[in-house]
Formats: C-alpha cells, sequence, structure tokens
C-alpha cells in the first residue's frame, strides 16, 4: 500500500509540474511574444514536449548545474539561481531546435525566474501537504 501511495504522489507531482511550466510557457509566449517563440503549428504539443525536456533536465542536469555554480550562488546569495533554469531554458531551445526559441537573455530570464517562482510556491505549498513519509 506504501509503495503505490509514494507512485501516486510522484505521479501527480509530475503532472502538476508538467502542466505548471506548459501553462508558464504559454503565457510567456503571449505577453513576450518577440523574446519566446514556440512553433505555432502545434502550439499546445510544443509546449507540452518544452515542458516535459524542461522537467527531464531538472531532474538529472540542474543538480550538476547547482553543484557546480554553488560559489557563485553563495555569493549573489541565491540570485544566480534563475539562471540556472535560463541554462536549462536554452538547452531545450537547443534541443527543439526552431520549434523553440529563445531571442535575448534579460526576458528570458524573466521566464526563469517565473518557472523559479512556480517551483518554489509548489514545493511550499502543494508538494509540502502530498508528501509520504516512511513512519
Amino acid at each position: 500500500m506504501r509503495k503505490d501511495k509514494y507512485r501516486l504522489v510522484k505521479f501527480t507531482n509530475w503532472i502538476i509540474r508538467i502542466l505548471g511550466y506548459t501553462v508558464i510557457l504559454m503565457l510567456m509566449t503571449l505577453v513576450f511574444k518577440n523574446t519566446l517563440y514556440i512553433d505555432n503549428s502545434y502550439y499546445g504539443l510544443w509546449c507540452l514536449i518544452a515542458s516535459i525536456l524542461i522537467y527531464l533536465l531538472n531532474k538529472t542536469v540542474k543538480p550538476f548545474l547547482v553543484w557546480l555554480t554553488i560559489p557563485i550562488t553563495g555569493i549573489t546569495l541565491g540570485l544566480f539561481y534563475p539562471f540556472i533554469n535560463l541554462i536549462i531554458l536554452k538547452i531545450v531551445s537547443f534541443i527543439l531546435g526552431d520549434h523553440f526559441n529563445l531571442y535575448g537573455i534579460w526576458f528570458a530570464v524573466i521566464v526563469a525566474i517565473c518557472i523559479s517562482a512556480l517551483n518554489v510556491i509548489l514545493d511550499m505549498t502543494l508538494f509540502k501537504r502530498l508528501t509520504f513519509k516512511e513512519e
């Protein structure tokens, strides 16, 4: 029973984050039309694919990037952390090619800050209640 509940919590975590990333990408595409471009042919599909890639890179590459940038993040008192999300977004842009492009750096930083804010809000509110602890 405990493994099933743990899997359900992990799956719920995955779905909520993917949907959150998708909504943020869609909103940021509408707000920053000249900065963030997602292919219009299958707009929702490309947003979803980009969100899945962001999630996977957050689970695999991001811990390594955080470890590498500990001195810079410490010196800047954590202000460098959204730039790690910017690096993740640039990797997604490289992988998806013409279907997902980031033009300019400063508005892309705003998108990265929105993703960071979403992660913090989800971790502090929803996922804190959903976590499954062994007794």
